[in-house]
């Protein structure tokens, strides 16, 4: 079974989708009307902007979605959907549950209401390499701070997020512990932790408020790992995944165990597929346009 996977923030590059743009018709008008959902020319920042300006949250994430979205239209048929954070929402408009503008709005109020969130208060993440899962775990409730998993991405490589200080301090615990690195990530936010709390509380007003439908092939959420169908549990792990760990190592064998067998990333780079490879080197792995 052929499942379709969604990259999350960091994927981003200068020229992104400029190939999908001018591939077809039906996909420049899609991205087209991107502009116009957020009124302003992201396009010219994905094909030509300068990385400076790509790196800003409140244009990567839509970027991202834009790309991703228009790269479902170069694939035909699937059972199943995942993304990774902010690639669950494109996820979302591949299985039929979002419209490509209810979509677009939800990612740019994300992304503003994150921003804010990053700028409220001095918090960071650090990409933990060679440790169990569970020594990462063990360490965060350890550290005084804030300090928690978020992103599980494969074995032996887990992000962990929080308050500045103490992300500094677990990372100094992760090395005496046998960690192969402990490296800060350059990023100004806490993302997936408990200091997204205020860009949780927004989006999920804008969450509740959007109509969302029942899909046409299940979605494994970054909250619960496992295949959801139901609209409303759908809107609630969406808003719980913000302050919530991404648990993808859990989510690609939860896929795998339900038959999927080829993995088709749509969205710019291939991170994905590389983390695929190590959580099921057995997996078939491909990339969209």
């Amino acid at each position: 079974m052929k499942a379709l996977v969604f990259p999350g923030q960091g994927s981003q590059y200068v020229g992104m989708g400029q190939e999908l743009y001018d591939s077809r018709k039906e996909i420049k008008d899609l991205m087209e009307f991107g502009n116009e959902i957020l009124g302003f020319d992201i396009l010219s920042i994905m094909f030509k902007g300068t990385d400076e300006a790509l790196k800003r949250t409140s244009v990567t994430q839509p970027a991202i979605f834009i790309h991703s979205v228009a790269a479902v239209k170069a694939v035909q048929g699937a059972g199943m959907v995942a993304g990774h954070s902010l690639g669950e929402f494109s996820a979302l408009v591949a299985n039929g549950v979002l419209s490509f503008e209810d979509g677009l709005k939800l990612v740019a109020a994300r992304a503003i209401a994150m921003q804010e969130a990053c700028d409220a208060n001095p918090s960071s993440m650090a990409a933990i390499l060679g440790l169990p899962d569970e020594k990462v775990e063990e360490i965060c409730v350890q550290i005084e701070g804030v300090v928690v998993p978020a992103n599980y991405n494969c074995p032996g490589q887990l992000v962990i997020s929080g308050e500045t200080k103490a992300v500094e301090a677990a990372c100094e615990a992760m090395k005496a512990a046998g960690a192969k690195r402990a490296l800060m990530l350059p990023v100004n936010g806490a993302f997936h932790s408990p200091m997204m709390q205020p860009a949780q509380d927004k989006l999920a007003e804008a969450i509740k408020n959007t109509n969302f439908r029942n899909p046409t092939m299940p979605v494994y959420q970054n909250i619960t790992t496992t295949a959801v169908t139901d609209p409303e549990q759908i809107k609630q792990n969406l808003i719980a995944q913000l302050t919530g760990p991404v648990r993808w190592t859990q989510s690609v064998r939860n896929m795998i165990k339900d038959g999927a067998t080829l993995f088709v990333e749509l969205g710019p780079g291939k991170t994905l597929q590389g983390l695929i490879k190590k959580i099921a080197p057995e997996a078939d792995v491909t990339s969209a346009m």
